[in-house]
């Protein structure tokens, strides 16, 4: 038994099982690449709206150290635990190596539904999510960004929180804030444009028309919402199904994409 017990981690180590054996990597070097550096497991007091104090569940996984300081995004899910943040960080690592860059992974969270929360009470649990991270993170240390339930305005709230500690502004402790205060353009549509870029490149390889073909999208945030919209307009292939945490929809004469974004 390990602090990240979970079938997600499980998963994560299964699959670099199957590399590790390839690659003929000796037992000592394989537990220092399968298991985290650092896991950070925090209780997160939030004075809601209707006067109550409620208790949430946060982590921060740092995965490897190695290639330099740790990246990784902040998710917000009810159903996140130690263990799955820290498949998700295992992941980062290999996606940093496999690109070059100079960075490790890292990952965190808190376990929560940020949609069941008020402007006010989101902005109270992020900033106060920061203020237990300020002693393990930092821009030469780990550096974070958004996921799954969090979004530019939470990284000002990160960014604006880290800096008020320091006492000076550090843009550089978060990626994906808003443009304003230092973002990219283009941040929020990078990752939608990332999966088009590797289907187009599958699609070559396997020599399919992208005109022959359908497409079901399952999220329609930030992620699936542009993979969608460049699949239908820059392929040319027909979206059949999109579908996000609140409904689903489904024509297999193909769905407007657009219209569903504006939607």
């Amino acid at each position: 038994m390990t602090i990240y017990d979970d079938d997600v981690f499980k998963m994560a180590c299964d699959q670099f099982a199957v590399i590790a054996d390839y690659l003929n990597i000796d037992r000592n070097h394989r537990d220092r690449l399968m298991y985290p550096k650092r896991a950070i497991a925090v209780t997160l007091p939030v004075h809601m709206d209707d006067g109550s104090t409620r208790t949430f569940q946060g982590y921060r996984v740092q995965h490897h150290l190695t290639l330099g300081p740790t990246k990784g995004g902040t998710r917000f899910a009810p159903s996140l635990s130690m263990g799955e943040t820290a498949a998700l960080a295992m992941w980062m690592s290999w996606k940093c190596a496999l690109a070059n860059l100079p960075y490790g992974g890292a990952k965190g969270g808190v376990a929560v539904d940020p949609l069941k929360l008020s402007r006010t009470e989101l902005e109270a649990l992020s900033r106060r999510y920061m203020q237990e991270m300020i002693p393990f993170v930092g821009p030469h240390t780990d550096i974070m960004g958004p996921d799954m339930g969090t979004n530019e305005q939470i990284m000002a709230w990160f960014m604006d929180t880290y800096s008020v500690y320091q006492g000076y502004a550090v843009n550089e402790i978060v990626t994906g804030k808003p443009v304003a205060i230092g973002g990219t353009e283009g941040r929020r549509e990078a990752t939608g444009r990332g999966v088009v870029y590797l289907i187009e490149r599958a699609m070559d390889m396997l020599k399919i028309d992208p005109e022959k073909c359908t497409a079901i999208v399952q999220g329609f945030g930030n992620v699936g919402s542009v993979a969608a919209l460049s699949l239908a307009l820059k392929t040319g292939l027909k979206v059949i199904g999109i579908s996000d945490a609140m409904v689903a929809l489904y024509n297999p004469k193909g769905i407007d994409v657009k219209a569903a974004e504006q939607h």
